[in-house]
């Protein structure tokens, strides 16, 4: 019989089962489901809710379910309904009809909430840990290749030289943003639910703070409605990271780009590149592809999650049984995407020799040489018209700035003199030393200003692993 079969006459359709079902997903929470439970049930104990001996049998038998579920993994059998009941079941079978006793004071409501935030400040953690060691990568390339000269681009065209330690530190700057966020949202996770009961709160003498001190959380929730049907931490642990496989598509779209033999910038190594079935030659940024690919799973889940939510009513609705799937499938993508990146990055080798011949390329230095006209006293619209005409010239005739001589400037304006020879790549990076520039000190300046920064999440998560629920803690807890 159902735990819930007292008030039904007939047996569950089979239909109804397969669609009721969710152990085939929510099996992944066992661990965080056994815990949760050793913690209620300590608490019962103590309280007085349940008596002292009953609670030791159940956590004893709790431990046991947790070492099977560890070693074979948790039964997938629909008839048990959700990983709740297999646990439950499970214990019955060990301990006998006082497991029965576990379920006091709690519904399955506050339960799966409890559980569901537990899992999200686990994979936050997880999350964070490779974005950290993704900006370590990124920051080592970037101290690497903080002189290294390379075409910037604004459109996808030529623009302005830069350095290649400058373009990869803005990845660096985005992935500080994430795990910005990424801790806010943990800190909004990191509340407790279990006490509210179904939706009304319980008529018991529970200790709400103590289960809230043994599991890890900051608080317990203050309104028992609420606490069951909030979905905002999934919500936002999926926005987080659909925000963050966008900026790792960018990353793998400019890997895509770059290693293509128009570009010739990077070349991937092998063990993170594949080939043909039918060309020979091949050599395909496949891993960069299919980041850039999976990033649609991420949005998708975030709109389906939305969408279940749209207009639900107060409290607990069984649509929020459709939760689970989204967070899961763009956790494990990201964890995925994340692990990858780094590795395939640091194997990567930039061929520096291509990126400064580029960089000279196209005009790139004439917004240094109106910057000089406006040194020698000249408006800066009446200097871009006459680098703008400069510039007609040396595409008619098939030639750089770097190629004019003094005379051939002097055509288009006497402002100009022997020491616009001096508008080279280097002085034009070296002269963007304002805060956020690419002069090679400045980008040594924000290496070492994120550097700090990225030491100091890496900190932060160590210090949230610390307060996360063992078996060993939550059996040790006063």
């Amino acid at each position: 019989m159902k735990q819930w079969g007292g008030r039904f006459e007939k047996p569950t359709d089979r239909l109804v089962e397969e669609l009721n079902a969710s152990i085939g997903f929510d099996r992944r929470l066992f661990r965080e489901d056994i815990l949760a439970s050793i913690a209620h049930c300590r608490m019962l104990g103590r309280q007085g809710i349940i008596s002292a001996a009953d609670s030791v049998v159940i956590v004893a038998g709790l431990r046991q379910v947790l070492a099977e579920f560890e070693a074979s993994g948790p039964p997938t059998d629909i008839a048990l309904e959700d990983i709740h009941t297999a646990v439950e079941s499970r214990l019955r079978e060990l301990v006998g009809e006082v497991a029965g006793r576990l379920h006091t004071a709690r519904s399955r409501n506050d339960q799966v909430a409890t559980d569901f935030r537990l899992y999200c400040r686990g994979a936050i953690l997880d999350t964070l840990d490779l974005v950290v060691s993704l900006q370590e990568a990124l920051l080592a390339l970037g101290s690497e290749h903080a002189e290294t000269l390379m075409p910037g681009y604004t459109h996808l065209q030529r623009a302005q030289p830069i350095v290649l330690g400058h373009h990869l530190m803005a990845y660096v700057e985005m992935l500080d943003r994430d795990a910005d966020r990424l801790r806010d949202t943990y800190r909004r996770t990191n509340v407790l639910p279990l006490g509210s009961g179904a939706l009304a709160g319980l008529p018991y003498p529970l200790d709400r703070e103590w289960v809230a001190r043994a599991l890890g959380f900051d608080g317990v929730s203050l309104n028992s409605l609420d606490a069951v049907s909030d979905r905002d931490f999934a919500l936002e642990l999926l926005s987080d990271a659909a925000i963050l496989m966008a900026h790792l598509s960018r990353l793998a779209e400019e890997l895509v780009i770059w290693s293509s033999a128009e570009f010739g910038f990077v070349e991937l190594d092998d063990a993170f590149a594949t080939g043909s079935s039918i060309m020979p030659q091949k050599k395909n940024p496949d891993v960069a592809e299919l980041i850039r690919g999976k990033t649609g799973r991420a949005y998708g889940n975030l709109v389906r999650l939305l969408s279940t939510l749209k207009a639900l009513p107060l409290s607990y609705n069984k649509d929020l049984q459709e939760d689970k799937e989204a967070v899961f499938d763009t956790v494990d993508t990201l964890i995925g995407c994340l692990s990858v990146l780094g590795p395939m990055l640091v194997s990567a080798r930039f061929r520096t020799d291509r990126l400064r011949e580029v960089a000279g390329q196209s005009g790139s230095l004439a917004t240094d040489v109106a910057d000089y006209l406006v040194r020698r006293g000249i408006p800066f619209r009446e200097a871009h018209a006459i680098v703008g005409r400069i510039v007609v010239y040396c595409v008619q005739h098939g030639r750089e700035l770097t190629d004019l001589t003094v005379e051939d400037y002097q055509r288009f304006s006497p402002a100009f003199d022997d020491d616009v020879r001096e508008v080279t790549l280097e002085a034009s990076v070296a002269a963007r030393r304002t805060a956020g520039g690419t002069a090679p000190a400045r980008v040594a300046e924000a290496i070492a200003i994120r550097g700090a920064t990225i030491a100091g999440t890496r900190d932060w998560v160590a210090s949230q692993r610390e307060r996360m629920p063992t078996l060993e803690s939550v059996i040790a807890v006063e």
